[in-house]
């Protein structure tokens, strides 16, 4: 999980910004957006300046945040406002393939009713 987050963190080109949830997503861990937050906390080396909070809204607070908007502005990142131009901005990753699970895998040992 963590090296699929992280390479897909590193494939946001400079210039361009994601949110958690859309790099949870993209590396195929829907929902898991505090993930990413906890890898790019404990990781070395990822343009951590490109992830934002959803709408496009800088998540750090203080001098971080600062730091991060100061980082984006000097890549060309617009704001509107306190968050990203996300229109102009926001970087589309490929949809990777997903794999099939049966539901009777995704749920074991429940079996649903017409009624329920």
């Amino acid at each position: 999980m963590r090296q699929r987050i992280s390479e897909t963190i590193r494939s946001i080109p400079r210039g361009k910004v994601s949110t958690y949830g859309a790099i949870a997503r993209a590396a195929g861990y829907p929902g898991a957006a505090r993930q990413v937050v906890r890898i790019l906390h404990t990781s070395f080396g990822l343009p951590w300046q490109r992830v934002l909070g959803a709408g496009g809204e800088i998540k750090l607070q203080g001098d971080a945040g600062i730091e991060q908007r100061l980082r984006l502005e000097a890549e060309g990142i617009s704001f509107r406002g306190r968050r990203v131009n996300m229109a102009q901005h926001e970087f589309r990753f490929t949809v990777r393939a997903k794999k099939m699970i049966p539901k009777e895998l995704k749920h074991p040992g429940h079996k649903r009713s017409r009624r329920e």
